[in-house]
C-alpha cells in the first residue's frame, strides 16, 4: 500500500480534494424547548467512506486534532465528523481558506463559515439571529434532505411565539 508521506505528497490539498468529493458541510435543527428559540443549531463537517477504505478518515482526524469515528449505521459506512463550535471555526475553517474546494462546494462552505461565525456571535439564541442562520442553512447541500423543512421551525416558531 503507497504511503500517505507528507514529504512525498500535499497531504492538505489532498484532505480538501477528497472532503470535495466525499464530505459534508451542513448545519442541521433538533426541537429543544428549553432553548430560548426552542431550536438547537448544530453545525458539522462529516465525511463518510466505506469501512475498507476508511484510511483517509484517519488522517484527517490526525491533521485536525479534532472530531470523532462512528459507524454509518444506516450505509455501512464509517464516518468522520466535527461537530464542536470552536474545532470547527478554529481549525476546519482555516484549513479550507488555505485550501480551497474546488467544486461548487465551496458555495456551501462559504455559508457554513457565515454560520458558525454567526453562531460563535451567539445569533442563534435570538430570534431574529435564528431566523438569519435558518434562511441560510436550507441554501445549503440542495440535492440532500432534511428532517425538518424552513416552512416547518417557522411555524413553530410562530406558535411558540403566540403562547
Amino acid at each position: 500500500m503507497p504511503t500517505l508521506s507528507s514529504e512525498r505528497r500535499n497531504i492538505r490539498e489532498y484532505v480538501s480534494g477528497f472532503v470535495d468529493g466525499e464530505g459534508c458541510f451542513s448545519v442541521s435543527f433538533s426541537k429543544r424547548p428549553k432553548f430560548i428559540v426552542g431550536w438547537e443549531t448544530k453545525p458539522s463537517l462529516a465525511v463518510s467512506q466505506n469501512h475498507d477504505r476508511a484510511e483517509p478518515l484517519f488522517l484527517m482526524k490526525s491533521i485536525f486534532k479534532c472530531g470523532f469515528m462512528r459507524d454509518g449505521i444506516t450505509d455501512n459506512t464509517v464516518k468522520y465528523e466535527v461537530r464542536r463550535l470552536d474545532d470547527l471555526i478554529e481549525k476546519v475553517i482555516p484549513h479550507f481558506e488555505s485550501y480551497p474546494l474546488l467544486s461548487s462546494k465551496y458555495k456551501d462552505f462559504l455559508i457554513f463559515k457565515k454560520i458558525c461565525l454567526m453562531m460563535k456571535r451567539s445569533e442563534h439564541r435570538n430570534l431574529n439571529g435564528f431566523k438569519k442562520i435558518l434562511s441560510l442553512a436550507v441554501k445549503m447541500n440542495s440535492s440532500g434532505r432534511r428532517k425538518y423543512s424552513e416552512e416547518h421551525i417557522l411555524s413553530v416558531l410562530k406558535f411558540q411565539k403566540l403562547r
